[in-house]
């Protein structure tokens, strides 16, 4: 039925999730291969990120996958910080 939510196993998820994050794939196109919602798989991954961000990359990774990890963090950090100095500056422009 149209109407009716989608329950997905743990296992299905964590699948979903690595092939986002391992293989770099697109939410997008990750989402209509496997019939489901974007939004539904980028809050997936938004979550699985939130909760490995603070641990290590493991010794044992291939360097290409420690790369591309450390690279994503790297964007990410980075439009973090942009956003922060936005917010500074539209905050520091109304105490005026």
């Amino acid at each position: 039925m149209p109407g009716r939510p989608k329950h997905f196993t743990p296992e299905f998820k964590e699948q979903a999730v690595r092939r986002v994050i391992e293989n770099s794939e697109p939410i997008s196109k990750v989402a209509r291969d496997l019939d489901m919602s974007s939004k539904t798989l980028g809050a997936w991954v938004t979550d699985y990120r939130r909760n490995n961000t603070s641990k290590p990359l493991p010794e044992s990774a291939p360097d290409k996958d420690r790369i591309r990890e450390l690279e994503r963090r790297n964007r990410e950090l980075e439009m973090e910080v942009a956003f922060l100095k936005k917010a500074s500056a539209y905050f520091a422009k109304e105490q005026r």
